[in-house]
């Protein structure tokens, strides 16, 4: 708009000046004609000179008139031109106000002609007053003057906070401020200065970078604590700069120690880890930057230096103990290896595929006459000859390309003997299927060939003499055959007696095991009647003499009973069936059965309960720790017994202690024998044949439960077994009381059916429950419990019935019939001296207790009165 206006202004210029001549011309003309012609002659052509004169002032006048004309609406353009230009201008004005940078602008003079308030201000804050008319390089004089500007970064230069926007130029001045100036030419020549504030963008970036490197730093620092290697970074002035978790671990330094300020060698000092820094030498004066210790505790460490350019240097600490004992045990192997190849006759070596020989036994290199470290490493054609390669060319292709060689050849020996040996060539194929090299095995057959020949040769002087020979030979084969024979008659006769003598065994073991009902019933009975006659009121010497057929009893119940299972166990019929249970009901109803024992023969008798749940044979365990307790009380004169347990990490060991007689320590181990019954001087109170223990060590090895045996001569004895815990649901108990508090007539008032179809056994168990206060029925069978049915409608308390009955019917059998056709519910103990697995599972099913026979009259009143005492609570 502006070019417009001057090239109006221009023209109006123009045409205004030849206006001004053309009037200049009207004036000499109209002048001229008014002051008339000088002569007549001339006065016709002054007038034609006159019109023509005219005729051009009318044109100039008409063109003068065109031009004002012109002027006027170009006056009329140029005060539209101007207003335009002003409304122009302001709204430049407000636009370069309205900007957020700082804006001015110069004219081609590098005069200030324009600039809006930020400018100003910018100034202004500084103490400069800035004003129109003022030259660029003044207002750089007075910025530098009031020493403004702290640095100045050029054009295009980063700042170290990222890259800035456009180009131009970047200071950053004292008040703390960054400003980015961008300068654009005008077409007139003049400049357009832009100020812009990018501080917030500076810090941003600052911001932005310092956030970046702290999440470096963390990265780094997590990457170093991840490090199974320790790593220390010491700075130019020996301090510690950073280090790892392992560092520490490895040195043994506290965090404490470490972030102490010490220098590093002195730090180093506190710690057995050499103090190794990139000017350690070694014990030859050279530069040493790694090194392996083997620290006190075993530990072997590799330390390793790592110098940088600025004075600082790097540590890094690897445990290598495993792989230094892999190494020594590697070269321990490869030693051992290499002691046995060593003695190999044969030559073994292997070739990698570059055709290196990488291993050789001695005789190998004894063969081509070179030394060990001579040979290793060498390519084959440095060793064996050209020609002997050239043979051998074929089979080492063979073997390279995967296929195992074998065949024979002659080999020139060192001393140039031609000697011929058998080569294999086994290739090593890697887990890609690639052929890394292959085993040479060579055996010198040269004597075997000659030996061959030598044959060959003799063979045809030898035919007649083989001829000879071979009546002789078959004469002395046929006598070789007859004796053969004869041997084999004999071992098939040994044999056969071996296997009639273990037939002959297992037949008696097997009988032993199956007539053990038949022996123990009338044994049975007879203990229970004389249980029944100690519980009457006998005078004294009655009473020794029950007491002594008592013991007499007692001895031989043992005896049978140890026989018996013995040979249970010889024959293998005796299968552990393991179940959960409480261990303290069965620790706890084995102190009542033998409290009273200790008791009669003067002992204290202590027990510890416990809670612990076991898995076991709970019948076979408790034979176990009867034996134990039996002993115990047997070998025991004076002072207590102790029963208990205590747990450990395999499981809950039960101990038996005593204060008995003792066991040399040299005897340990031959009391487990059978028919041992040790060096017991007290022979009087010891009937037994000795395999109480050889019987429980054959049972805990059925359970897999070890035995442990402690015991001093002369102060006593411990016995245990270790038992594995078990887990089961937590169940009400009944709590039984101990014998010593059970009177003989506390079952007074109950009712008991004993079926048996012996009729001793069922007199004396009615004789004894009838002591202990019981009112007793007895039946043989079914059929004879039948017709005493109007005396079982009153009710019964207590069933106890024999398991074999006769013609093949059971006692549960019989328990089954009377619940479901006479509606008899009693708890029910079976009684049996029957050890399998088979019945102790249908008898829990059922619901029932089990009691293996003989029965002991103090295990059976106990068992009683918690079972009474259980369906009471129940």
């Amino acid at each position: 708009m502006s070019a417009e206006v001057d090239e109006l202004k221009r023209r109006l210029a123009e045409l205004e000046d030849k206006n001004q001549r053309l009037e200049k011309i009207n004036q000499a003309l109209m002048h001229r004609v008014e002051a008339g012609p000088e002569n007549s002659d001339g006065a016709y052509d002054n007038f034609k000179h006159s019109v023509y004169l005219a005729e051009q002032v009318r044109e100039r006048t008409e063109a003068l008139n065109e031009a004002m004309h012109s002027l006027k609406s170009t006056n009329v353009e140029l005060v539209r031109a101007n207003a335009a230009a002003t409304n122009a201008h302001d709204l430049l004005r407000q636009a370069i106000e309205s900007i957020s940078d700082a804006f001015v602008l110069y004219d081609a003079d590098r005069k200030l002609v324009l600039a809006n308030s930020r400018f100003n201000q910018f100034w202004q804050c500084s103490g400069i007053e800035i004003s129109p008319g003022m030259e660029q390089q003044q207002i750089h004089k007075l910025s530098q003057h009031y020493r403004l500007i702290d640095r100045y970064y050029g054009e295009a230069v980063s700042t170290g906070y990222g890259a800035l926007p456009g180009d131009g130029k970047v200071f950053h001045m004292r008040s703390g401020a960054w400003v980015h100036v961008s300068e654009r030419p005008t077409r007139d020549g003049g400049l357009v200065v832009l100020y812009k504030d990018i501080s917030a963008l500076i810090e941003n970036e600052r911001a932005l970078r310092e956030r970046a490197l702290a999440t470096k730093s963390r990265t780094l620092q997590n990457t170093l604590d991840n490090l199974s290697q320790g790593v220390v970074l010491v700075n130019q002035a020996q301090h510690l700069e950073t280090w790892n978790h392992r560092f520490a671990e490895l040195t043994g330094l506290s965090k404490a120690v470490l972030e102490s300020g010490f220098s590093f060698s002195g730090m180093m000092q506190l710690t057995e880890v050499d103090d190794l820094n990139p000017l350690s030498k070694d014990g030859q004066g050279r530069p040493c930057l790694q090194l392996e210790q083997v620290l006190s505790d075993g530990r072997v460490l590799e330390i390793r230096t790592h110098p940088m350019p600025d004075g600082e240097f790097v540590n890094t600490y690897t445990d290598i103990t495993e792989r230094s004992r892999a190494v020594r045990a590697l070269a321990e192997s490869e030693q051992r290896i290499r002691v046995i190849t060593d003695t190999v006759p044969a030559l073994i070596g292997y070739v990698d595929k570059n055709l290196s020989i990488m291993f050789s036994n001695r005789a190998y290199e004894t063969w081509y006459g070179y030394e060990r470290e001579d040979i290793l490493g060498r390519r084959m054609e440095e060793i064996i000859q050209p020609e002997q390669m050239r043979r051998l060319r074929p089979y080492i292709e063979r073997a390279l390309s995967g296929r195992s060689v074998n065949f024979e050849i002659t080999d020139p020996a060192p001393d140039g003997e031609i000697r011929h040996v058998v080569k294999n060539y086994v290739p090593e194929i890697d887990s890609q299927g690639e052929v890394q090299g292959f085993y040479v095995l060579i055996q010198d057959i040269t004597e075997i060939r000659r030996t061959s020949e030598a044959l060959t040769q003799a063979y045809q002087h030898l035919e007649q003499r083989v001829e000879d020979r071979t009546k002789e030979l078959t004469e002395l084969n046929g006598q070789l055959l007859q004796e053969i024979e004869e041997r084999v008659q004999m071992e098939h006769r040994l044999r056969d007696a071996k296997q009639e003598a273990e037939k002959a065994n297992h037949s008696k073991t097997k009988f032993l095991a199956a007539a053990s009902h038949d022996l123990l019933q009338p044994m049975n009975a007879a203990r229970l009647f004389c249980a029944s006659l100690m519980e009457h009121n006998l005078d004294e010497r009655t009473r020794q003499l029950v007491f002594s057929l008592n013991y007499s009893l007692e001895d031989v119940e043992s005896l049978l009973a140890a026989l018996v299972d013995i040979s249970k166990l010889d024959a293998g019929v005796v299968k552990p069936d393991i179940t959960a249970f409480s261990a303290g009901d069965l620790l706890g109803n084995l102190a009542n059965e033998y409290r009273t024992l200790a008791a009669d023969s003067g002992l204290a008798f202590e027990f510890v309960a416990t809670s612990a749940v076991i898995l076991t044979d709970s019948q076979l365990l408790a034979r176990i720790l009867r034996n134990f307790l039996t002993n115990s009380v047997r070998y025991t004169r004076e002072g207590k017994i102790s029963l208990g347990c205590r747990r450990r990490p395999q499981g809950l060991e039960i101990q038996v202690w005593d204060s008995g007689v003792g066991i040399a320590e040299d005897k340990l181990e031959e009391i487990f024998l059978e028919f041992n019954r040790g060096s017991q001087k007290d022979t009087a109170r010891d009937k037994g044949l000795g395999l109480g223990l050889a019987i429980v060590d054959k049972m805990s090895g059925i359970l897999g439960h070890p035995i442990k045996v402690q015991s001093r001569l002369g102060f006593g004895s411990c016995f245990s077994v270790l038992v594995p815990y078990g887990r089961r649901q937590l169940s009400r108990k009944a709590t039984t009381p101990g014998l010593a508090l059970l009177g003989n007539q506390q079952f007074r008032g109950r009712r008991a059916l004993v079926i048996d179809n012996e009729a001793s056994i069922c007199q004396a168990m009615a004789v004894l429950l009838s002591g202990w206060g019981f009112e007793v029925i007895t039946a043989r069978s079914y059929e004879e419990l039948l017709v005493q049915q109007p005396e079982l409608d009153a009710g019964i308390d207590l069933i106890l019935a024999d398991y074999h009955l006769d013609n093949g019917v059971t006692g549960l059998d019989v328990v089954r019939q009377m619940r479901t056709d006479l509606g008899l519910d009693a708890p029910v103990l079976m009684i049996t001296a029957n050890y399998t697995n088979v019945l102790k599972q249908e008898v829990r099913e059922l619901g029932y207790r089990l009691m293996n026979k003989p029965v002991r009259p103090a295990k059976l009143k106990a068992m009683i009165h918690h079972m009474i005492h259980q369906a009471i609570v129940v």
